[in-house]
C-alpha cells in the first residue's frame, strides 16, 4: 500500500463507466460529448456525491490528451472576490484571462469548473455572468455548489442544472469492495456497513474512513474503523442512552467518561452519533422531540464554548427525566385498561 497517495485522487474514476450511482447524469454528460457540444451546467449536491469527478471525467471525455490544457478547476471558496473574474491591479483575473484564449487540440471551447461557487460574492457573481456572456462561444462554465440558491438567478437561468443526491449505501459498498480487492484489504461485513452507513452517501468519506483503517491493518474489522475513524461503537451509545432511560445514571456516566477520556472522542462527534441513536429508542412522539430539542441545545451550547462534559452530563439527566416520565405514562395507561 502506498501511504504518500490518497486513495480519493488514486482511484477517482476517469471515464464515464467507473463512475457508480450516477447513470442518468452519466446518460446526459454521455450526449453532450457524443455532441462535441455543452451548454453551462450547474451541478448542486452535498459533498463527496462526486460534482468534481464527473466534471473532470467530462473534460477526459471531451478533448482527450488536452483535457489538462482546455479545463481550468478553481476552488471559489478560497478566491472568493470579483478580483479573480475581471483582474485589478495586484490580479490576473484567472477566470478571464483563461476564458478568452483559444482552446487546444482542435477543441472548440474550453471548460472553467468552479468548485463551491455559491461561496462567490454577489459583486464576483455579476462579473462572472457578464463573462458567460463574452465568452461563450470560447469557453464553458461548470458550477459546483453545495447550495445552488446562493447563486444569483441570472446564472442559474444560464445552465443546466444537474441534481446530486447523497449515493445509495449499495453505490458506496460497490466502491468500498472495488478498493478493497484493489489494495489488497480483508474487510468484515460489520466494518463494511458502518463505513457506508457512517459515509451517509458521500463516497470521499468513505474513501478516506478505509485508506485510515488500512493505516492500522490490512484486516480491517469493525473496531479497526473505530479506531481510525475516531467514532463510538454505536452499541456504546445506544447502551449509554438506554442505561439514562432506564434511571441507571452512574452506568450511563461511566460509558460517557471512557468515551470521552479513555477512547479520547471528541464531543461534537458523540453528539451526533447519539442525535442518530435516539431514534432508535422507540420512543413516543412528545418524548422523542423534547429528546431532540435537548440534544441541539447541547449542541449549540458545547459549539459555543460550555465544558463539554459538563453538557453532556447534562443531556443525560434529561434524557434520564424523559425516560422516567414515559414509564410513568405507560403505567398510568395501563391502570387505565385495567
Amino acid at each position: 500500500m502506498d501511504e504518500t497517495e490518497l486513495w480519493v485522487e488514486k482511484y477517482r474514476p476517469k471515464t464515464f463507466d467507473d463512475i457508480v450511482g450516477r447513470d442518468p447524469i452519466v446518460s446526459r454528460l454521455r450526449s453532450y460529448v457524443q455532441s462535441r457540444n455543452l451548454p453551462h451546467l450547474l451541478f448542486a449536491g452535498p459533498a463527496g456525491t462526486g460534482k468534481t469527478t464527473c466534471s473532470i471525467v467530462l473534460a477526459r471525455e471531451l478533448f482527450g490528451e488536452y483535457w489538462r490544457e482546455n479545463f481550468m478547476e478553481l476552488n471559489a471558496s478560497d478566491e472568493r472576490g470579483i478580483a479573480i473574474v475581471k483582474g485589478d491591479a495586484a490580479h490576473h483575473g484567472k477566470i478571464k484571462t483563461f476564458a478568452r484564449t483559444a482552446p487546444f487540440g482542435g477543441a472548440t471551447f474550453k471548460i472553467i469548473f468552479l468548485d463551491e461557487s455559491d461561496s462567490l460574492t454577489s459583486d464576483a457573481q455579476s462579473a462572472l455572468r457578464r463573462t458567460m456572456e463574452m465568452y461563450s462561444k470560447t469557453c464553458r462554465f461548470i458550477f459546483s455548489a453545495n447550495f445552488p440558491g446562493k447563486l444569483i438567478d441570472p446564472i442559474q437561468s444560464r445552465c443546466a442544472v444537474f441534481q446530486f443526491s447523497p449515493l445509495q449505501d449499495a453505490d458506496v459498498e460497490k466502491y468500498i469492495l472495488r478498493i478493497s480487492q484493489a489494495e489488497g484489504l480483508k474487510i468484515d461485513r460489520d466494518a463494511l456497513y458502518y463505513i457506508v452507513k457512517n459515509s451517509h452517501g458521500d463516497l470521499r468519506k468513505a474513501t478516506n474512513t478505509l485508506q485510515a483503517s488500512a493505516f492500522l491493518s490490512s484486516d480491517i474489522s469493525q473496531n479497526t474503523v473505530y479506531q481510525a475513524s475516531s467514532s463510538a461503537d454505536p452499541r456504546e451509545v445506544s447502551e449509554m442512552l438506554l442505561n439514562a432511560m432506564g434511571g441507571y445514571f452512574q452506568r450511563a456516566i461511566g460509558t460517557l467518561d471512557e468515551m470521552l477520556f479513555d477512547k479520547g472522542l471528541s464531543s461534537t462527534d458523540l453528539i451526533t452519533q447519539i442525535h442518530r441513536k435516539v431514534f432508535d429508542l422507540g420512543l413516543s412522539d412528545d418524548a422523542l422531540l423534547d429528546v431532540i430539542t435537548r440534544v441541539g441545545e447541547t449542541e449549540f451550547r458545547i459549539v459555543q464554548g460550555a465544558n463539554d462534559r459538563i453538557q453532556l452530563e447534562s443531556l443525560l439527566a434529561q434524557v434520564g427525566i424523559i425516560g422516567k416520565r414515559e414509564k410513568e405514562k405507560a403505567k398510568t395507561s395501563r391502570q387505565r385498561t385495567l
